[in-house]
């Protein structure tokens, strides 16, 4: 085996256990969001951008710009393109956000107003 090879395999082994790492704290963790996670096979790398997103969303919700949950979805894909135009993954985990006290104003703003989701009271 010629040294890049080596390397490759090696790198490949590390990111493995990574994501396994990563998948088995998701299992231990055991919230809403983590089996979110889990089910839909998002890796940290995802993950961590999943959550710069909920804060640049937060951000701007806060300085009252304009958002939309179509923009949202989008940029989600674009984070997570193996579930590109499913926006029940996107409404489902920004709902798991929500329920974990965590960016609740991002789902407040994108998804509360919808129709389906009037009956969900504040406070949980």
């Amino acid at each position: 085996m010629e040294n890049n090879d080596l390397l490759k395999r090696i790198q490949e082994l590390e990111e493995t256990i990574e994501l396994i790492t990563f998948r088995q704290n998701l299992l231990f963790s055991n919230t809403s969001v983590d089996r979110a996670i889990y089910e839909y096979d998002i890796t940290k790398k995802q993950y961590n951008l999943i959550m710069d997103l909920m804060d640049r969303y937060r951000t701007k919700i806060d300085n009252k710009e304009k958002v939309s949950h179509g923009k949202f979805e989008d940029e989600m894909y674009e984070i997570v393109p193996q579930h590109s135009g499913n926006y029940h993954f996107v409404e489902s985990l920004t709902r798991a956000f929500w329920e974990n006290d965590r960016w609740e104003e991002v789902f407040d703003e994108l998804y509360r107003v919808l129709p389906k989701y009037q009956h969900i009271k504040k406070g949980f």
